[in-house]
């Protein structure tokens, strides 16, 4: 699925501003973001995982490294490769053993990411959380970027639990529990809600969202 158009999404933030106090104000204060669009299949799930838990630079120079010394990622050439060769490009030794199980699931057919969208959101997660290494927040994290799909919404993300008390000025962030149940008025664009609040947030991070509310 193509990634969706500023219209879409300026549409989208408007529907979720109407329903949610806390949306309107992450929407008056974020602004314009395009999809953040990742590579799919067996190369887009292993760089989700190769990048958990590091910075940005750090998971960048970890993924080159890997990508040109197997020259194409694919879940074959992961396999033929000795454990050492791929801990020489940065993996951690529990990396390895991901991005391997993730290969040994595609190759054995589950999942496979060829029909992988054709499947509901929840029988798409678990499909992903079968494999060793792959956790909810994960799944729903390669259903948002690599699948584009609107509605997918990771509430186990801490910076979207904070994005959003920021947004209404809560004493304290909701749990993943509480941020499913309170997500459920955003569909059927739960995923525009993440992008929204990832922006909000970031916004608050930089020390912007004061100069943006001191404006007249």
């Amino acid at each position: 699925m193509a990634a969706p158009s500023a219209d879409k999404l300026l549409s989208a933030r408007a529907a979720l501003a109407a329903v949610d106090p806390a949306l309107a104000a992450a929407d008056a204060a974020a602004p314009p973001f395009a999809w953040r669009a990742q590579a799919k299949g067996y190369a887009g799930l292993s760089r989700m995982i190769l990048s958990q838990q590091l910075s940005t630079a750090s998971a960048n120079a970890i993924w080159g490294r890997f990508e040109a010394g197997l020259g194409q990622v694919t879940p074959q050439a992961v396999l033929a490769a000795d454990e050492a060769v791929l801990r020489s490009f940065g993996l951690s030794s529990q990396k390895v053993r991901y991005v391997r199980a993730i290969a040994e699931a595609h190759l054995s057919g589950a999942p496979d990411f060829d029909t992988l969208p054709d499947l509901a959101d929840e029988a798409a997660i678990a499909a992903l959380t079968a494999i060793k290494g792959v956790g909810r927040w994960t799944a729903e994290l390669y259903l948002l970027f690599a699948e584009v799909r609107l509605d997918a919404f990771p509430a186990g993300d801490l910076a979207l639990q904070e994005g959003l008390r920021l947004a209404e000025g809560a004493p304290k962030r909701l749990n993943e529990k509480q941020l499913y149940a309170r997500a459920e008025v955003w569909r059927p664009y739960r995923g525009v809600a993440a992008h929204l609040l990832w922006a909000y947030y970031s916004q608050a991070k930089r020390g912007a969202l004061a100069t943006l509310e001191e404006k007249p």
